[in-house]
């Protein structure tokens, strides 16, 4: 099983291992002269080179005073260094793009706001108000994961599939409706999977296991360079 060729993405070298370990030492030195330090050489370049690429990237550009609020944005990462919790199992990286691209998401609403006057906070809808202003971490933690898998999702089509005979063809098939029905089905654990591509593929569980193992090195890479933020 291999990846078709396609051109591949450039490994994010301005967050690294090194800065997820200076995350982790920032968090548990007393020493504020140390912690100063990790700060000016290793995480605030990493932190500005990220908000400008998200800005960039979701072409948050379109904001007013786009320059001021990747300055306050900056300024916002650093006061929430310690709220990183490594023990959950998120990666610096991750998590920190996804807060930052939700506050900036924030801030478009905000605008949106502004510009339609007839719109007042106290009426924005309490679902829309969850979804853009919560700062649950289990919020979070669903985020992360629903980035991991669409991201996953769009990475299975590229997977040159050509030479998949019999049960792995059916079984890989199995899963992407699995994907494009995620919306219209409830999965809530491992069993309840088997049992989907048992219904759909009609084999039984030990072909469905010996098809996922083939797929298993595929799903190691892509997780491999999904924590290290090269996708």
């Amino acid at each position: 099983m291999t990846k078709k060729t396609r051109a591949k993405k450039k490994p994010n070298h301005y967050f690294t291992k090194d800065h997820e370990n200076a995350i982790i030492e920032y968090r548990s030195t007393e020493c504020s002269r140390k912690k100063t330090e990790i700060y000016v050489t290793m995480l605030q370049p990493a932190f500005s080179e990220m908000v400008d690429k998200i800005v960039f990237t979701y072409k948050f550009t379109t904001l007013p005073n786009i320059d001021s609020l990747r300055d306050e944005c900056k300024v916002w990462l650093m006061t929430i260094l310690d709220k990183f919790r490594p023990e959950k199992g998120h990666k610096a990286f991750s998590y920190y793009s996804v807060i930052t691209k939700n506050w900036f998401i924030h801030k478009v609403k905000k605008q949106q706001r502004k510009n339609q006057r007839e719109i007042v906070f106290d009426k924005v809808p309490k679902a829309y108000e969850e979804r853009y202003l919560s700062t649950d971490e289990s919020w979070l933690t669903d985020k992360l994961q629903e980035e991991f898998w669409a991201s996953f999702y769009e990475s299975m089509k590229d997977w040159d599939t050509a030479e998949l005979k019999g049960n792995d063809e059916r079984v890989y098939k199995a899963i992407m409706v699995l994907f494009e029905s995620k919306d219209d089905i409830e999965i809530f654990n491992k069993k309840a999977i088997y049992l989907y591509l048992r219904e759909i593929t009609g084999l039984n569980t030990k072909q469905v296991v010996n098809s996922l193992n083939k797929f298993r090195v595929m799903y190691r890479g892509f997780k491999q360079e999904w924590e290290n933020g090269q996708i």
